[in-house]
């Protein structure tokens, strides 16, 4: 029997000629090792491939990255979403993928058809429910077989909602426990902050799979949560903070509900790690910090003029997004009907450089985990947590990305042989947050205090 040939690259960026792709090939070439020598002090990749459908673009966007420098020797690869031989032909080529072709909803399932077949890894920046759900469904069985690690929204969808959750819950600590974390997300820019068309494209898309998300929405074990569920509203101010918040339809609160149904049926990790005694302990360390409580994200802002234009834009996606004749007036007609929030053009280089985001993580609970039993208790404790970085689509995005893809290069052996996981169970447990914080991305205690009675 012939031997297995090993894969040429470490990873390959599908994708690279879109407006974030290229932005996560920028990211990626900081950590390419140029050096000859095959030790590093620092965690590189020893090569990298960008593949997509033109390979003109593909070496524009390489230029692109690189300026004013000249490009390095990169492989260029021609692969279509829509010809499953030559996204095999990618998956024997690497080790890992990272998928930045969207709509995922049309896109992203052959990709991840591709890597579940041929053992590849697997990682996007999605942030679309219906998308994750059906390839959790259709693919975990498969990937876990050959070897595929899979795991979708690891960009700004979703991974400071998951990580920036775990790092909340793990401050409840002795007997204090949460009932409810809520995460208000803000942006601040000296530029007027205007959205890339993708996104946009996805969140017209999302409204369309809202019926066929609740017809397959999938039955999960739900953890213990202490104290009574919270009555949300649907405009909140929250003070401490400064903000008003309105919910925000995102897929943050769903992997986060997913990671801890998933810590809830394998409460020391996940089943048939291939680590050693050690990572064992340190992943059951881990796990057993963290608390479950309800959690949900809202988008904040300092006035109440700017949150009725977040609802005003909510309200026209939800409206024509249902129809195709609706659809097809928001995606030729982006700027208006958004009130100028998203464009075909997308930002500028100068609105990304100029804009930041936080986002805060306001938890209610109880200093004893008794007061909980008692149940018409009110939470006597809050803490407050804050994760805060750069533009969050095209600079953290990239950034989580990467991170994510080194982690995986380097930690591969400590983590499960294969399966679809969202970003909190794989990365959790790992450095990825250390990671994150040396490149910009802080995560902070900001109080604990008791609340009046």
């Amino acid at each position: 029997m012939a031997a297995t040939a090993k894969p040429m690259f470490d990873v390959v960026i599908l994708g690279a000629t879109g407006f974030t792709g290229k932005h996560v090939l920028k990211e990626a070439l900081k950590f390419l090792n140029t050096s000859t020598s095959t030790s590093s002090s620092t965690l590189n990749f020893n090569s990298i491939a960008i593949a997509g459908r033109d390979p003109s673009r593909l070496l524009q966007s390489l230029q692109w990255a690189t300026r004013p420098d000249p490009p390095p020797s990169i492989p260029i690869i021609i692969a279509d979403t829509s010809d499953a031989p030559s996204l095999r032909a990618i998956c024997a080529q690497t080790r890992l993928l990272l998928n930045c072709v969207g709509p995922f909803r049309r896109h992203g399932e052959p990709v991840v058809a591709a890597c579940a077949e041929t053992g590849c890894d697997y990682l996007d920046i999605t942030g679309e429910t219906e998308f994750m759900e059906r390839v959790n469904r259709t693919y975990h069985e498969k990937a876990l077989k050959n070897g595929s690690l899979v795991v979708s929204a690891c960009g700004f969808d979703s991974v400071p909602a998951e990580m920036g959750f775990l790092f909340h819950s793990r401050q409840w600590v002795d007997r204090a426990v949460p009932n409810r974390v809520e995460a208000y997300l803000s942006l601040d820019s000296k530029k007027r902050i205007v959205g890339n068309f993708g996104t946009f494209e996805s969140a017209v898309l999302a409204v369309a799979d809202l019926k066929e998300m609740q017809r397959s929405k999938p039955t999960r074990v739900s953890p213990v949560i202490p104290g009574p569920p919270p009555k949300g509203e649907i405009i909140e101010h929250q003070k401490k903070i400064g903000l008003w918040g309105v919910h925000l339809p995102s897929a943050d609160a769903t992997l986060v509900g997913r990671t801890l149904s998933l810590l809830t049926e394998n409460p020391h990790g996940l089943p048939g790690l291939n680590e050693n005694d050690e990572m064992v302990e340190k992943r059951k360390a881990f796990w057993s910090s963290v608390k479950p409580a309800h959690f949900g994200v809202k988008l904040g802002a300092k006035s109440l003029l700017h949150m009725f234009g977040f609802i005003m834009i909510g309200l026209i996606i939800g409206v024509l997004g249902r129809f195709s004749f609706g659809r097809w007036l928001l995606l030729k007609y982006p700027s208006i009907f958004s009130l100028g929030g998203f464009s075909k053009k997308g930002p500028s280089e100068e609105g990304i450089a100029s804009t930041s985001f936080k986002m805060w993580f306001i938890g209610h609970g109880f200093s004893n985990e008794s007061l909980a039993a008692e149940g018409n208790t009110k939470p006597d404790m809050e803490i407050v947590t804050r994760i805060m970085g750069p533009e969050m689509g095209y600079v953290t995005t990239p950034i989580i990305l990467i991170q994510c893809a080194l982690v995986l290069h380097s930690q591969r052996n400590n983590l499960p042989k294969g399966g679809v996981y969202p970003p909190g169970i794989i990365f959790g447990p790992t450095d990825l947050q250390e990671r994150l914080q040396q490149n910009g991305i802080s995560f902070d205690v900001i109080s604990k205090s008791t609340l009046s009675s």
